[in-house]
């Protein structure tokens, strides 16, 4: 790896690493048909309308120079204070823009400069084309191992997004730690990332093509726990996962029997040692998931459904952004779940991928409450 035209923001020396990464992806890519392999590239699957058009609305030179491994669009935004790690040519800052309004405001951290300055080019043609009075966007050089020394502050944000970007790192505790670090209490990390089936060897680590394609560095989901708990954060929640595959015989050669996959999970800020279940209601009050919100794979709730919740998510829900849309009931009150159980969470997202490869039997989530006898939970 390169050992040269080290920087130095805020205190924060980069690696060889850094160095090389940005170098990649400031260089070498250009725009998303100069990637080597289809790991960086946004899996195809159904994309709600409103977020439809707040991407076409994106300047076209932000979206070429777009590497994303997942579309990072967590629900209920309105007036939130939003975090982009790694944040490159600002094409989600500006998607998320359009999402938490005028009074929200959505900030980009990226260590490269080249990707920042396609980024902050098009600030005014953005506002202009969203008919914003002033700026709700902005773009930070930095490192997402080092955001409190990049002038972001302590418990500032409400929700920070990654897309692809943690796997480039080489100290991934650090960018966790970091990530709660300047979230507000409640706060949520919702990141798309990539995953391998296991820690993946020195050779491969060191490869710098392997790790500019974001497999490389990609963590091995087991660990992705093991960090979470000692930074702080809940428990990962899954929310959904993909296959993917390489496309390139001599990259595959090098990754040998390694499989990967896109998975995008959730973490929360919030108090732990609650273990009490809880009965909640969805009042349908979140855009874009007015019928039905999926938390995670386990938990789909559906308006006028009432759905028992495991003492984590109780806490979750109780703690965080997603209160007001929620009603809450203890166990033992009128209004009795109905229905299958739950499964047990889902955080392995090989189990995943294998799981959505069968025939859907159904949620599990329904509750007792149709939507005219919705008020016995009230």
């Amino acid at each position: 790896m390169a050992d040269d035209n080290r920087a130095c923001v805020g205190g924060f020396v980069d690696t060889t690493v850094h160095v090389d990464v940005k170098d990649y992806y400031g260089k070498v890519l250009k725009k998303t048909e100069d990637l080597k392999s289809n790991v960086c590239v946004a899996p195809a699957k159904p994309v709600p309308a409103f977020i439809r058009q707040a991407l076409k609305k994106v300047h076209p030179e932000v979206t070429a120079r777009y590497y994303g491994c997942g579309l990072v669009v967590p629900e209920c935004l309105e007036g939130c204070k939003i975090l982009d790690l790694g944040s490159g040519s600002g094409r989600d800052c500006y998607m998320l823009s359009q999402l938490v309004g005028q009074k929200g405001h959505v900030t980009g951290i990226d260590m490269t400069e080249d990707q920042l300055d396609v980024a902050r080019t098009h600030v005014d043609y953005h506002m202009k084309e969203f008919g914003y009075k002033k700026p709700n966007v902005s773009f930070v050089q930095g490192y997402i191992e080092a955001l409190t020394e990049a002038g972001l502050e302590k418990s500032s944000f409400d929700i920070i997004i990654s897309n692809c970007v943690v796997n480039l790192s080489p100290d991934k505790k650090k960018v966790l730690a970091e990530a709660y670090s300047v979230l507000k209490d409640g706060g949520e990390l919702y990141f798309s990332d990539v995953y391998s089936s296991g820690r993946l060897t020195e050779e491969i680590k060191n490869h710098k093509v392997l790790w500019g394609e974001c497999v490389g560095g990609a963590l091995w989901w087991k660990d992705l726990l093991l960090l979470a708990e000692e930074v702080g954060f809940s428990p990962p929640r899954l929310v959904t996962a993909s296959v993917i595959t390489v496309d390139n015989k001599e990259l595959q050669d090098l990754l040998g029997d390694f499989k990967f996959v896109s998975a995008t999970y959730r973490l929360f800020k919030v108090p732990k040692g609650n273990t009490k279940p809880c009965r909640v209601m969805y009042n349908g009050s979140i855009t874009g998931v007015e019928d039905s919100f999926q938390f995670d794979r386990r938990y789909t709730f559906k308006v006028g459904d009432v759905v028992e919740v495991d003492g984590e998510v109780a806490t979750i829900l109780t703690q965080s952004r997603f209160k007001a849309d929620f009603t809450f009931q203890p166990p033992g009150g009128p209004c009795e779940p109905r229905g299958a159980k739950p499964e047990e969470a889902i955080v392995d997202p090989f189990e995943l991928v294998l799981q959505l490869e069968k025939p859907s039997p159904g949620s599990a989530t329904g509750g007792c409450c149709s939507t005219k006898s919705a008020t016995c939970c009230k």
